[in-house]
């Protein structure tokens, strides 16, 4: 059996005095897509930004395709690990094909301009992403979800072994999103990628995601299969809310539902 792409043992980390994560322990292998689920400040994007290598300073393990994440370099880690952050920034007024061939960096030498080779790879992420259209315009031109296919567009050309996503339907239609975790599902299954993914869309993580991680606080509030987590406990727990879950007949899939003030104070009534 493959060993595991990412691996995280005991990870703790604090801003300061304000402690972030608490014993985290997870791990993705190859193929497989798992869900960082959890309410605003659990801690999700952090966990992200340190298994990528942008936050240092922790305690605990941390290893992608083998690779420690302390020891590694930027560079390193960038060949093996691409990462869609949930609001891209550019300083410059790069054009799209610029910002996606900046996905091949990682594997030229030295001070080596991109390839055909390169430039064949960005414009296939692109026309995959449904964002071709976009190849000559300015970065600053496009709308915020538009930026966002572009930014994964990069990520794909990239060729990483893991991927880590950090909220990034969070700007697109139902229809992008779809088509976008459709790819990373893709990804997943043919080309055996490893992909970490934080959602808020809970109905999307029940629909794409293998396995959940649910953190409350900064710490696992709950691990496994996806059937298994997306619980009406579990959720009511983690999020203080009350949500309906039940079976989508059409897919299989579970489906959840917050409910409204309103549906809350009747169900507390009945």
């Amino acid at each position: 059996m493959a060993s595991d792409a990412i691996e995280v043992g005991g990870l703790s980390f604090a801003y300061g005095n304000r402690p972030a994560l608490e014993g985290i322990d997870l791990t993705v292998a190859p193929g497989e897509i798992v869900g960082l689920i959890g309410p605003n400040g659990s801690g999700k994007s952090t966990l992200i930004r340190v298994v990528s290598g942008a936050l240092a300073g922790y305690n605990g393990r941390v290893r992608v395709t083998g690779l420690d994440v302390a020891t590694t370099s930027q560079r390193d880690l960038a060949r093996a690990v691409a990462v869609v952050p949930q609001e891209p920034r550019f300083g410059f007024p790069f054009t799209v094909l610029e910002i996606v061939l900046m996905g091949r960096h990682p594997h030229l030498a030295g001070l080596a301009f991109e390839s055909e080779a390169d430039v064949g790879l960005a414009r296939e992420a692109l026309e995959r992403c449904g964002a071709a259209e976009f190849a000559d315009r300015p970065i600053h031109e496009l709308s915020a979800g538009e930026r966002q296919r572009v930014v994964f567009a990069r990520a794909l050309t990239q060729q990483p072994r893991v991927l880590l996503l950090d909220e990034p339907a969070s700007f697109l239609d139902i229809r992008h999103q779809v088509e976008l975790y459709d790819l990373v599902r893709q990804q997943a299954r043919e080309q055996d990628v490893a992909v970490l993914s934080v959602l808020h869309d809970l109905n999307l993580a029940a629909e794409y995601c293998d396995r959940i991680v649910l953190l409350r606080e900064g710490r696992v509030a709950a691990s496994g299969p996806t059937d298994e987590v997306f619980t009406y406990a579990n959720l009511t727990g983690v999020f203080e809310t009350e949500v309906y879950v039940d079976t989508n007949t059409l897919t299989g899939k579970l489906l959840v539902l917050p409910l409204s003030g309103r549906a809350q104070r009747k169900l507390r009534e009945d």
